[in-house]
């Protein structure tokens, strides 16, 4: 019994092989070669060339490229972020920082894969660039707030933990993110602050510094003697606990009112015992001017009556 006769097998030379699967230029027309030819029962060494260097190759090389941009790319950010906490930059910012070099590779690496598999980065940048456009104009105010989250983070007006006073809200920082901060009111209430409201307002760092005046305002008799009005409160002020005798305290006169003489008491204290000595300073002003004799004006009503008041 003889065996059936196979269909010819086209010959063609391994030169012949590369340049058809060099002409396309793309991964989709090599394959397309190598089925067509498998489908015409062409199962020569040719044919497994063809496919090894229209396919097999650029996958491996493309693997290969991934591996390496991966590794590339936690290189980057560890490198991103140890420059970064040397130059003292902000927690948060170091790690967004590093975290925009990672991708920064990872992209890089994604679009010379995608040239490495036949396709044409130049039409995917630029749809990618389109797409990018319209979801930052979608987002733009969710950019406007990351952008003011870096200028806070970079240039730190404040950091986790001050007082500060700022897009209407006083409070404590507890957090400070690329979108929002977080505020810790007196009253123990969480307050998120978009970045973009803090960034555009006014910020009053209430703990910026490690002392802070207190000053007390208080009205005293007309009758009473200025000088003696003037020691017994800077004695008052000397005396209060928490108090810092360097600055010095300070009694100032400050006007004179429609019913009292106004003054002002200013002592200086560290910047966390500020509203102890203010309470202080307060009932210790008072409790001088009391033992001192000199009055302190209050609003009053006298009522005259004229003519008889008839009784039921």
């Amino acid at each position: 019994m003889q065996d059936e006769a196979s269909p010819p097998v086209p010959q063609e030379s391994a030169e012949t092989v590369a340049n058809a699967a060099s002409s396309g230029g793309e991964l989709s027309s090599g394959f397309g070669e190598f089925v067509k030819r498998v489908s015409e029962g062409d199962m020569s060494a040719d044919t497994w060339i063809l496919f090894w260097q229209s396919v097999g190759q650029p996958i491996a090389l493309a693997i290969v490229l991934i591996i390496a941009v991966f590794v590339a790319a936690g290189w980057a950010r560890k490198l991103v972020a140890r420059i970064v906490r040397r130059a003292n930059v902000e927690e948060t910012l170091a790690k967004f920082l590093s975290n925009l070099a990672r991708y920064a590779v990872l992209l890089a690496g994604g679009i010379a894969i995608l040239g490495t598999l036949g396709i044409e980065t130049a039409s995917f940048a630029a749809a990618l660039a389109a797409v990018g456009f319209a979801i930052g104009m979608a987002l733009s105010g969710m950019l406007g707030n990351v952008a003011a989250g870096v200028m806070l983070l970079f240039f730190r007006p404040f950091k986790v933990g001050d007082v500060v006073s700022a897009a209407g809200v006083t409070g404590k920082i507890f957090e400070i993110s690329l979108f929002t901060t977080m505020v810790d009111t007196p009253d123990n209430r969480r307050i998120i602050v978009p970045n973009g409201n803090i960034f555009g307002d006014n910020i009053e760092n209430v703990t910026y510094h490690d002392t802070r005046r207190v000053d007390v305002t208080v009205g005293t008799d007309y009758g009473a003697d200025l000088d003696k009005t003037r020691e017994v409160l800077m004695n008052a002020a000397r005396s209060v606990e928490g108090g810092m005798s360097d600055p010095e305290p300070a009694v100032a006169l400050t006007g004179l009112g429609g019913s009292s003489i106004d003054w002002a008491v200013r002592v200086w204290a560290k910047t966390s015992d500020y509203w102890g000595v203010k309470d202080a300073l307060t009932r210790d002003v008072k409790v001088a001017l009391d033992e001192a004799g000199i009055g302190i004006p209050f609003p009053q009503m006298d009522v005259h009556i004229d003519g008889k008041v008839g009784q039921g």
